[in-house]
């Protein structure tokens, strides 16, 4: 039985002028690297996104997204990218 350790993570980002938590978890069982983010506003609502390697970059993916998510994609994409190196590391 091949078990794998599921990775999950919290960072704090400045988005919109505010804190937020964004939480991420790496999906397996997909071709191309993916984390799922989601992350609250101030009203109670809550975003889910994914972010996913092209094979250059993390991009975003998700519909209907306020424009502070999409303002905060390069501070997305450093957290996982240092994760991944974190995790690389720990192998």
């Amino acid at each position: 039985m091949n078990l794998r350790k599921q990775i999950q993570f919290s960072r704090l980002i400045k988005a919109d002028g505010r804190l937020k938590e964004f939480n991420f978890l790496k999906i397996f069982g997909v071709k191309i690297p993916t984390y799922c983010v989601d992350v609250g506003d101030e009203k109670g609502f809550r975003y889910i996104f994914s972010l996913f390697n092209d094979g250059q970059s993390w991009k975003i993916s998700g519909e209907d997204l306020p424009d502070w998510v999409k303002e905060a994609e390069n501070k997305l994409k450093g957290e996982v990218a240092a994760q991944e190196i974190a995790t690389q590391k720990a192998l």
